[in-house]
């Protein structure tokens, strides 16, 4: 399980976007300043976020691009240490003992990098002696992982000769060698084909179907109704809906009593917000 209590991280700004801010003038008259007006020396990224994930569900985190999204879940990760808040991690409080989180997680980005010079082999092989994983459940694991995926055919070779696609099939195999209890994917599908955009989903769906606890982020809303269990919509930081996925589209009704697809609701949402800030 995952949990998430009031987050908040805020991050320095720096002179030049000072200038660009000061530049752009001051907010209309009654209108509420941005994060990061004018005159403000940090800019709020997540601002009091809560949440749950639990096991053998699927929880999306949706937002438009700078919603927040990567920074949660990096924090989530121990990537990011946290200005307030806690996140418990399996039972591990994260900000007290990140180590032992990191222990009970994989984490997979779409900009996940690998080792370049080491093979597709080594670079999991590598992750799974971090882990410390057994010689025997290493091998039963790679197994599996690599003939789920199809990494068998390139595994000699060096992650620096393989494609985007390749390397991202490498990279799901690293996340998830020591079998960890929480799984988290941020925007991993992002600018990938077809094929290793459904190795991904596929391996979201194992996982579930595991009783894994299963956080993932993205601004594609098939990839929300086709996987997620829950969902919470993050726009500047803060959540502006939560709860089970068809608990949110029962709730997007409009005036006329017409039940709002997930896209129509994710734009009402957002336009909401960006009206109560201006």
């Amino acid at each position: 399980m995952i949990e998430v209590v009031d987050l908040t991280k805020s991050f320095p700004i720096s002179r030049q976007q000072r200038r660009e801010q000061a530049a752009a003038g001051p907010p209309a008259p009654g209108a509420a300043p941005a994060p990061g007006a004018a005159g403000a020396s940090s800019l709020q990224a997540v601002a009091g976020a809560s949440f749950r994930c639990l096991p053998g569900r699927v929880f999306a985190l949706l937002g438009p691009n700078g919603a927040g999204k990567t920074t949660v879940l990096r924090m989530i990760a121990t990537l990011l240490r946290p200005d307030g808040g806690r996140i418990s991690i399996a039972g591990v409080d994260a900000l007290a003992d990140p180590v032992a989180a990191r222990r009970r997680l994989g984490f997979l980005t779409g900009s996940t990098k690998l080792y370049e010079r080491l093979t597709a082999e080594e670079n999991v092989r590598y992750a799974a002696d971090l882990h410390g994983v057994g010689a025997a459940d290493y091998k039963r694991r790679r197994d599996a992982l690599f003939a789920a995926l199809g990494i068998d055919a390139y595994a000699g070779r060096r992650a620096g000769q393989l494609s985007t696609g390749m390397k991202q099939k490498v990279a799901i195999a690293r996340t998830i060698i020591h079998d960890p209890e929480v799984v988290v994917f941020d925007e991993a599908t992002s600018g990938l084909d077809v094929i290793a955009a459904r190795a991904i989903i596929q391996l979201i769906q194992d996982c579930r179907a595991r009783g894994k606890t299963v956080l993932f982020s993205t601004h594609i809303m098939s990839e929300v109704t086709m996987l997620a269990d829950d969902l919470a919509v993050v726009h500047r930081g803060r959540l502006l809906a939560m709860g089970g996925l068809e608990e949110v589209l029962a709730r997007a009704v409009d005036e006329r009593g017409q039940r709002r697809t997930l896209e129509d609701e994710f734009v009402r949402l957002v336009d909401a917000a960006e009206e109560v800030r201006t």
